[in-house]
């Protein structure tokens, strides 16, 4: 019951709280990235949400589009811009999220989602993050995000 109507209840209503406190900040970040990136504010990508099912995760646009001669993108750091930058440190661009979580994609707390192409890579205890609904944070990211080793994160994830 708790995780079916309890949890998704709540997760919506603070989700638009959120939303609705924020949006000065949401709206400000628009504008500005709306002239750094000469319109474009939104990013979405294809990530696994529960039992593998494939969303669009919503984030700001913290990155140009730029490729090399054969059309393959720069490096990330070449990319990202200066306000990007700061946007990323301060995870302004996780904010939009709160939209997936609105639409029953996502919860505020649990796994993070990863990239489609990582399911592949799961072992059998790895593939059960994908039992639950991927979160804005999680235990992961509360204990190192991006500094901490693949390994490490499916431990965290799974020794809630």
């Amino acid at each position: 019951m708790y995780k079916n109507f309890i949890k998704p209840f709540f997760d919506f209503l603070i989700a638009v709280f959120l939303l609705i406190i924020l949006s000065p900040i949401i709206i400000i970040t628009a504008i500005l990235l709306f002239f750094t990136n000469h319109g474009l504010v939104l990013f979405m990508q294809q990530r696994p949400g529960l039992n593998c099912k494939p969303f669009n995760i919503i984030k700001f646009k913290t990155m140009r589009d730029s490729f090399f001669k054969n059309g393959q993108p720069l490096p990330d750091d070449e990319r990202l811009t200066k306000i990007g930058k700061l946007i990323r440190s301060t995870s302004i661009d996780e904010l939009l999220q709160l939209i997936n979580v609105i639409k029953g994609e996502m919860s505020l707390i649990g796994p993070r989602p990863l990239m489609m192409q990582y399911i592949s890579r799961y072992n059998c205890h790895q593939i059960k993050r994908q039992n639950v609904k991927p979160g804005i944070t999680g235990w992961a990211q509360v204990n190192g995000r991006n500094s901490i080793k693949w390994d490490e994160k499916f431990f965290l994830m799974l020794n809630m």
